[in-house]
């Protein structure tokens, strides 16, 4: 399959790199130097403007710019693309993304590769996770399933409301947490084992770009989250506050029932 990637970023360059190793690639960043450093000296090919992507004539498109530009970044790519080409993205936050591919007629391709760009290891991603979108069409569905498992990455199936729910849940609710952990912070050597592992997470997802953690916290299902982290947070304030022994052990089995402790 010839395939056209669009964005050179960290997962554009990491994509690029595996889909090269059964596919033509080609790279297309409007950074040129970008696009020629993702495409390296393996397989892939870069191309220099929009126009190269057109005469490569692709048969799929992947769509790896930022957050928040994936409709952009289609729509100024689109005139140059064949009329079968399947469009693909990568996106955190499918918010409008439905209606969008749904308008635009091609068949298409939605996944969600749930590990960082920057912190994970992308030398040895087994045990991560990817979702790939319900509504996609069979034949994309199977080979971002096919490229996934081949890599070791734990496949789930989610439609577009659905993963945007479980990215705030399994996303923006730990980041949450992390970030105002972080907003607490101090610099200072503080002892404790849990202390240290909560400061290896804040290093870890402020290692991120500024941009896919925006987009991530700005999921619409993202506030009603924060609401309850904001009430269990009241909750436990309460009992504090009180020193009640009897609510405070009522609590805490309550959080090992949710994490499934016995």
């Amino acid at each position: 399959m010839r395939i056209a990637v669009l964005g050179s970023g960290k997962m554009g360059a990491w994509l690029a790199s595996a889909l090269a190793a059964e596919h033509d690639v080609f790279v297309y960043d409007a950074n040129p130097a970008s696009a020629a450093a993702a495409a390296g000296s393996g397989r892939a090919k870069a191309v220099a403007t929009l126009d190269g992507i057109g005469e490569a004539a692709a048969d799929m498109l992947v769509n790896c710019v930022p957050l928040g530009m994936t409709v952009e970044a289609f729509e100024a790519a689109e005139p140059y693309l064949p009329a079968d080409c399947m469009l693909a993205d990568i996106a955190s936050v499918k918010t409008g993304l439905a209606e969008w591919y749904a308008a635009s007629g091609r068949p298409f391709v939605s996944s969600h590769p749930m590990f960082g760009p920057t912190y994970a290891d992308r030398s040895n991603l087994a045990g991560q996770s990817a979702v790939v979108i319900s509504e996609s069409c069979e034949a994309g569905k199977a080979l971002w399933r096919g490229l996934y498992e081949g890599l070791g990455i734990r496949v789930f199936e989610e439609s577009f409301d659905g993963h945007d729910r479980t990215v705030a849940y399994s996303l923006a609710t730990p980041f949450a947490s992390t970030m105002v952990f972080a907003a607490c912070m101090k610099r200072l050597d503080a002892p404790g084992t849990n202390f240290k592992k909560h400061l290896e997470l804040a290093h870890g997802l402020l290692a991120e770009d500024d941009r896919l953690l925006a987009e991530i916290m700005f999921n619409p299902y993202t506030i009603r989250r924060l609401e309850l982290i904001n009430s269990q947070l009241s909750y436990l304030t309460h009992i504090i506050k009180d020193r009640d022994h009897e609510e405070m052990s009522k609590f805490l089995e309550k959080l090992r029932d949710n994490v499934g402790q016995d």
